[in-house]
Order: structure tokens, then sequence, then C-alpha cells
């Protein structure tokens, strides 16, 4: 059974990574994820709920203002996420404000009347408003064992400036603390705010319409099979299908792509798009938390939850980070003062180097850049279900694509009409399309559509039997008309037929037994295909085909698009087995597909990728999935992978790399408690910072694509 809970008023990373720690290792928890970024705890276990209090009771054993709630519970509004500050926010700005206030007015005192009390006694006025918090938590975290925590840091730093005679420097560091402190939170909330305000395009009220009139109900309340009224303008709310009106759609928010979609009386549409002419009468085929606008919502707050292999390495490295650095601090204290003298400077030092051990900047600094990553690609209409899968594709030698739906449009096209005898093409593409009157299956589908847009008159056969794998037999006034594949021809011993085409899918036609003509039918690749497989070499990648279709077919559609690698005819478990003979000759495997059949693949594969207009099954077991289609999709989501990964790298070197500059320095007696300070709020907050441009950089993407359209209308 697994649960999930809202971790309110959780400030600490580092806390954080303990509470899971913690959390994990109770009786009946088999595994348990506190993902800071979205503050969600993820618990799997026999039942999770029972033990909530022992939940509630672990997470304020490390942070006591800790809320746990259950996350079904608790549908955070837009509006509440765009408040400035909180009410923690704006209480802690106040009270930094007043003590900013006291310890200016201890140091000029103190200045002007030196060896006097007064502005001693403002400056601990200052210290104990700043520091009293602080001070409080060091205490009884130790009671209840946990000693190495950021309080108990900066309560032994400050104290033992104030005991070297520094009052004014531990009054002004634990300022500088809280100042930072506070920023980080700000900085972090706004960070998740963007992200998911980036991608929640959940509505909160729907219009539906009832016995001719127009009700407004919250989105939560409309059910499937409710009518919903979606004007110009409007963003469609819930997914459903047209039944009546017809305008043009921007799919851009869900899917990336620029160009509108034309939809019309049973078409369907997902939730997110926007009505851009027409009103449109959609009836509801989803509830509001199974529709498109909350599963992206969901993908992009659950995928923060999967671990990436670094974040993992840095979770288990702050646990020994802090002991270490304070036992080098320790020795700092002891050892030089003894070999070369002058205790003062080599304790003031290890006091720097308490304040610089808080692992909250290593903590942050990778599940953040990965969120706003995530978040990012949402945007672009890919999801990927974790940072693990964005991590894996810089691993990624070789890109395997399926065929149909993947690197084609999945939609049969009539390529030629072929008469063999008395019959012209015009009858013999009526004949076809005659007996797949009712096929649902795609390529008689396709030889419907053509018959339709050459406006031919279509005639109902007097009988009609469909046999699967091979055709349809149907009865006319002509005569016994048969419309399959070759190789039933063949068994049919059809008069006239020798071997099916090499080319496309061909649909034989015969009439009494005599073959009279054939139609040709054939997926298209689709346009961007080949410069995105261009593309994908260009990065040094390798790139193959594996699918079901015949040969002939798939070398035509692999040389459209510039792909040497071809194996065609495979079943499924054929599939799985090519992939698996690529992956050893060639390394870690990208597979993209769509099918229900692909799904075997699609979960073997180092990293599976599914198109979204492909089967549930695909999507469900892929770890990234492409909302747009496009194969040019696969080479957008390696760079936002490699941008993410040179965010994580930076962030991770920039706080390793401060902190022990700024030890290093303090080893040569250049470094103060003001430096310290930066190394661990400053730090942090600059990793947050640096974590927020994943979605900076996607909107500023958006905003000159935007120009550039608008110029060229």
């Amino acid at each position: 059974m697994k649960r999930e809970y809202t971790i309110e008023h959780l400030n600490c990373a580092g806390c954080g990574a303990k509470m899971e720690e913690k959390i994990g290792r109770l009786p009946g928890i088999r595994r348990a994820q506190l993902v800071f970024a979205t503050k969600c705890l993820t618990v799997e276990g026999e039942d999770p709920d029972a033990s909530l209090e022992q939940l509630q009771q672990i997470c304020q054993s490390i942070e006591p203002e800790v809320q746990l709630i259950p996350r079904q519970n608790k549908r955070e509004k837009k509006e509440t996420r765009r408040e400035k500050l909180s009410k923690d926010q704006k209480r802690e700005l106040l009270l930094i404000g007043v003590s900013g206030i006291l310890l200016a007015a201890g140091g000029i005192l103190g200045r002007i009347w030196e060896g006097q009390i007064y502005g001693t006694i403002l400056l601990v006025a200052a210290y104990l408003g700043l520091g009293y918090e602080v001070l409080w938590k060091a205490v009884r975290n130790i009671i209840r064992g946990s000693v190495f925590d950021e309080n108990f840091l900066m309560s032994v730093a400050t104290i033992a400036a104030m005991g070297m005679g520094e009052m004014m420097e531990a009054a002004g560091v634990m300022l500088f603390y809280r100042i930072g402190e506070l920023f980080e939170d700000i900085a972090v909330e706004r960070s998740r705010n963007m992200v998911v305000d980036a991608v929640d395009l959940r509505p909160e009220q729907v219009t539906v319409v009832k016995e001719g009139k127009t009700v407004s109900i919250p989105a939560e309340e409309a059910r499937p099979g409710d009518v919903i009224l979606v004007r110009a303008g409007d963003r469609v709310p819930l997914d459903g299908k047209v039944v009546a009106g017809s305008g043009r759609v921007d799919t851009s928010a869900i899917t990336g792509e620029s160009v509108p979609v034309y939809v019309e009386e049973g078409m369907e549409v997902l939730s997110g798009c926007v009505n851009q002419n027409g009103m449109l009468h959609i009836r509801v085929e989803k509830r509001l938390e199974e529709s498109m606008v909350s599963r992206i919502l969901d993908a992009v707050e659950h995928a923060a939850a999967s671990k990436p292999k670094i974040d993992r390495f840095l979770t288990r490295f702050a646990r020994i980070y802090t002991p270490v650095v304070v036992g080098i601090a320790l020795l700092t204290a002891i050892l030089p003062s003894l070999i070369w003298g002058n205790p003062r400077q080599w304790i003031y030092t290890a006091v720097t180097f308490l304040v610089i051990s808080c692992p909250c900047a290593l903590v942050l600094s990778v599940p953040l850049a990965f969120f706003a990553g995530i978040g990012g690609a949402a945007k672009r209409g890919i999801l990927f279900k974790g940072g693990a899968a964005m991590e894996a594709l810089k691993e990624i030698k070789t890109v395997v694509l399926d065929k149909t739906g993947t690197l084609t449009n999945g939609k049969f096209v009539v390529q030629d009409v072929v008469s063999f005898g008395r019959l012209t093409r015009k009858q013999i593409l009526t004949m076809a399309a005659d007996c797949e009157l009712h096929s649902s299956h795609p390529i008689g589908r396709s030889i419907l559509e053509e018959a339709n847009r050459q406006g031919l008159k279509l005639t109902q056969p007097e009988t009609l039997e469909e046999l699967p794998g091979k055709g349809i037999r149907a009865v006319f006034k002509e005569g016994i008309v048969l419309c399959g594949n070759g190789d039933w021809m063949k068994e049919e011993q059809v008069q006239g037929y020798t071997k099916s085409g090499d080319r496309g899918t061909e649909v034989f036609v015969a009439v009494n037994g005599i073959l009279q003509g054939s139609v040709e039918v054939a997926d298209q690749v689709k346009e961007e295909a080949k410069e995105a497989v261009r593309e994908i070499k260009r990065q040094g990648l390798g790139v193959a085909m594996l699918t079901g279709d015949r040969e002939a077919p798939a070398k035509e559609a692999a040389k459209a698009a510039g792909i040497e690698e071809v194996y065609a005819q495979l079943l499924p478990q054929e599939k799985l087995e090519q992939l698996q003979k690529i992956r050893k000759n060639s390394g870690a495997v990208l597979f993209v597909g769509d099918g229900i059949n692909d799904a075997p693949v699609l979960a073997n594969a180092d990293v599976g990728a599914a198109m979204g207009s492909g089967a549930d099954a695909a999507m469900e077991v892929a770890d990234v999935v492409y909302m747009t289609s496009r194969v040019d999709a696969v080479t957008d989501s390696l760079a936002i992978a490699e941008r993410t990964r040179k965010i994580v790298l930076q962030n991770v070197a920039g706080a390793l790399g401060i902190k022990f500059l700024v030890m290093l320095l303090g080893f040569a007696g250049y470094a103060n408690m003001w430096m310290a300070i930066f190394a661990d709020t400053g730090v942090a907050m600059l990793c947050v910072l640096n974590a927020a441009r994943g979605i900076l950089d996607i909107r500023k993407q958006e905003r000159q694509e935007k120009r550039a359209e608008t110029v060229e209308k």
C-alpha cells in the first residue's frame, strides 16, 4: 500500500533527509521517499495510515513545526501559491527587521561609549531575539539524540564567538544566518511554485450545459457524460469529445506543438488546450483527476520522487560530511594551538568550520535542479517520470525507434490504385471502399477516406464477412468480391494473382475468383523524422529501427528517415531479443515506441520513451512520454537532460568548491564568520536560483518562439 503526505513547515533539506531515513527504518515500512522540492512524503508499507501518528512523531522530533497532511485531501489553490509571503515568513521578516535595528544601534552605541554596557545590552537583545529559536531547537534536539544539525552548529559557533569577546560578530552572524535561511526558504518556494504554475492547467470552474441553460460548477464536481461549454479563448477544462461546434484548438500547452489543430463533432480534445475560435460543446469523458491537466501535474510532482544516482550519493555523503567537518573543526581548535600557539586564532577558525559544515546546500543542489528540469520539459510536451530517467539519458549510446506511429504517422494513405483487367481504377477503388464501409481497420479506413475524398458513390454489399488477418468477402449484384491481402488471394486460388507487391501494403480486389486490381496503401514517414535522425547521429549516437512490419515497407521508411540499421517482421519477444543484442554490442539503449506490443521492450530498455498518441500500456511502462508524438522530441529530451545535468554539476561543484575554499582560507588565516555564513546559506540560495534556470530557459525559449511567429505572421 502506498500513501502520500504533504509536509508543511519543513524548511530544511537536511532535516528532510533525516526524516526519510528514520521513517524508512520503521517496522512495516518498505520504502520512504521525501522530496524537499515538492514537500511530498511517499510511504510504502502494510498500512502507512495506521502509522501516521508515529510518522508525525518522527518528523516533529526533527522539526517540531512540521505537519503531515494526507495528500489526497489537500489541493493547493493557485491563489495560495501566488501569495507573496506566508505568515511565518512575514513574522520572520519582522523579527529580522527589529533585531537588525537593535544590532545596528548596539554597534553604534558601542563605538560612541566604549567601555559602557549600553551597546552590549542591545547586542545581547538582538542576539537573543534572533537566536532564541535556534538555541532552543539545538537543546531540544540534543535531548532527543540529534546533535549534528544546523541549530547546534550555529549555536556552538556563535556562543564560541561571544566567549572570545566578539559579541558584535556573534549577533551579526546570527542575523545573516536568519536572513539567509529566510531568503533560501522564499527562493525554494518560489522556484517550486514557478515550476508547478508552469504545468498546472487545472481549472477552478467549468460551465456545464443543462436543459439548455449554462451553470458554473467546481471542476471536481463535473462527471463523465456532462456537456461543458468552451468559448473562444477559453482553455478546455476536462478531457472529452466534441458533440457540437468546430474550431481550431491550440495544443501547445500539452504537446508543445505550435500549429493549431482543427476539431469538429466526434473528435476528442484534451484538457489544457485553448479553443482559439468558435464555440465548442464537449462531452466529458474523464473526471478532473483523470484528465490530462492533472496527469501532467502529477507526473511532474511525482517525478521528483524517483531519485537519480547522484542525488542518492549526495544524501549519503551529507550524513558523513557534517560529522567529518565538525571533527576537523575540533582538531583545528586543539592541534595547531599546541604546535604553533595562538589558540584564539585557531578556535576562531574552528568556529567558521562549524558554520560551513551544514549540508543543506548539498542536499538542495540536486533534487531542485532535476525538479526544475522535469517541469521545463513538461512545458515542451515531454514528461519525464523521474530524475533517474533524465540522468540515464546521458549514458545512452543508441536510439532505437519503432516504425508505425513512432517514425511514421501511424495513419495509412492510399498511394496508388492499379487495374489488372476490365475495371477502371475508380471502379477498383469504389469496390474496395464498398467492402470497407464498416471496417475499423486503419487500412480499410484509409481506403474509405480516399473514396470519400474523390466523391465516389458507394454501395452497401448484400452480405459481408470479415476474415481477420485475411480480408473481406462481400456479395454484390455483380458477384462475390474478395478484398484482402496476397496470402488470402493465393489461398483462394484467385485467377491472375502471382505475388504480393514489394512496396507498401497492397489490398487486392477479386471479382468472382478473377483478380481485377489492387490498392496500394502506405504509412508516411513523419516530416521531421529525417532531420531528427540526422541530429541524433550528430550527437554521436547510433540509430536503429525495430518493427513488426514487413521488410519492404520497413526498409522504405528507414531509407526515407536516414536509418541504415533495420530489423523487420519481429514479434514482441523478438523485438526484445534484438534490443538486448544491440545493447550488448553498442551500450545503453533508448527505445521509442507507441504500441501495446512495444510495452515489453519499453520496460526492458535502459530508457523507454512512449509517444503520447500511442497505447496507454506503452505510456504506463515508459520512463519518458513524448506528448508531441514528434520524432524531434527525442533530441529535445536529450538536450533538456544534458542542460539539467550541467546545472546539477554546477550546483554540486559550486557548493563543495566554495565550502572547501573557505576552509582553506580559514587555515591560512584569511576567512571569517561572514565568509562562512556565505559558504552556508549564501551558497544554498545560489544553488536554488541556479536550479530555477531549467524552467526559466524554457520560458525564454517560448517567448522567442512566440515573437518569431508574430514576425512571421
